[in-house]
């Protein structure tokens, strides 16, 4: 059985959601969520959108989370920079960041990244 959408939005305003949004990807996203509040069937709006079913079934269960705010991508922690910080700390030799880099937990991303690298 699908997960259903959540009933405060319809297919209209998604749609004029997707069309104000400045961000490619929600606005994809949006349209796919949009055409399934007007009926089209999962499969269908994973077909036009390019993505897998399983893809469209994320969407829909962080739309019904957190609206179409939801649908914008988000960059994890640990993905942004302290995981090149602590790349180059490895690869230098550094023990220690400077304070004003900002970064305090460094330390625990190193060992994350060198303990993944050391088992792959």
């Amino acid at each position: 059985m699908p997960i259903l959408l959540r009933p405060d939005f319809d297919g209209p305003q998604v749609l004029a959601e997707a069309r104000r949004s400045k961000d490619g990807p929600q606005a994809r996203r949006l349209l796919a969520v949009a055409a399934i509040y007007d009926g089209a069937s999962r499969t269908e709006a994973a077909r036009f959108s390019g993505v897998t079913l399983q893809i469209v079934r994320d969407w829909v269960i962080e739309f019904n989370a957190r609206g179409p705010g939801g649908l914008i991508d988000r960059m994890e922690p640990f993905l942004n920079g302290t995981m090149a910080a602590a790349r180059r700390n490895r690869n230098t030799g550094h023990g220690k960041m400077s304070a004003r880099s900002g970064d305090l937990t460094w330390r625990w991303y190193a060992r994350l990244a060198s303990a993944s690298m050391s088992s792959s």
